[in-house]
């Protein structure tokens, strides 16, 4: 694949992640945030090479898959929440959270949220592959 086809790739896989990420808030806070954006795209990108490149089983993809965002998810509430005091988001009324930015609770969904997203990522990479052996 192209550099460019491939910044293409990238680039779509951001804003749909960007756009999912956004609307799960929306639907389930009522309200979202530009950081959210940015947060749901990179860990989409991130999922997608987890998905493509990695050759550990499905159930380890998830795992690492969920780990990922929760990561993103505690540095941009660092930067976000903390840093610039925005307070998009505060889960300090939860149990087993990390300075009110990450939560076990959300932790777990993002790891059940990584099944069903890994699996349309190998689907898409495989048919980016196809099209890259026919050309």
């Amino acid at each position: 694949m192209s550099r460019s086809r491939s910044v293409c790739v990238y680039a779509l896989i951001f804003l749909a992640g960007g756009l999912a990420y956004c609307v799960m808030e929306l639907i389930y806070r009522g309200r979202s945030h530009p950081s959210m954006f940015i947060a749901g795209g990179l860990s989409l990108v991130f999922l997608y090479i987890i998905a493509a490149k990695s050759r550990v089983p499905a159930w380890k993809k998830w795992i690492i898959g969920g780990a990922v965002i929760t990561t993103i998810e505690f540095i941009t509430g660092a930067v976000v929440n903390i840093a610039l005091g925005l307070n998009v988001w505060d889960y300090s009324g939860m149990a087993m959270n990390f300075m009110g930015q990450i939560s076990l609770s959300f932790s777990l969904l993002w790891v059940l949220l990584s099944i069903p997203s890994v699996w349309l990522l190998e689907r898409l990479d495989n048919r980016l592959a196809k099209r890259r052996d026919r050309a």
